[in-house]
């Protein structure tokens, strides 16, 4: 061996590397199927918990539930007052609706 086969090396034939261009597309090409299936799978099931309708009632009644305390624990005076405003509202709309049901 020479010092000019060291610092070069072997040339590789032009099949060997028509060859090894092949298999690496073939890798890129499994790798990306591979990513574009992971991508696929994380998408559907982004949309399944999106429409899924008792979940997301869930979700949404656990955070309304959330603020409400964190809103009682804070303002305790202004949430009885708000409480009270309910139960008063709810109280006349059941009274309009038996009155008018009578007449």
């Amino acid at each position: 061996m020479t010092a000019a086969t060291d610092a070069t090396g072997p040339r590789p034939s032009k099949r060997d590397t028509a060859a090894r261009e092949r298999n690496l597309t073939r890798v890129q090409a499994k790798v990306a199927s591979q990513q574009a299936r992971a991508e696929f799978a994380e998408t559907l099931n982004a949309l399944e918990d999106k429409l899924n309708v008792p979940k997301q009632v869930g979700i949404r009644t656990e955070r309304a539930k959330r603020k409400l305390r964190r809103f009682a624990d804070e303002q305790p005076v202004a949430a009885l007052v708000a409480a009270v405003g309910v139960v008063a509202a709810v109280g006349v709309t059941v009274w309009l609706v038996v009155r008018s049901n009578l007449d």
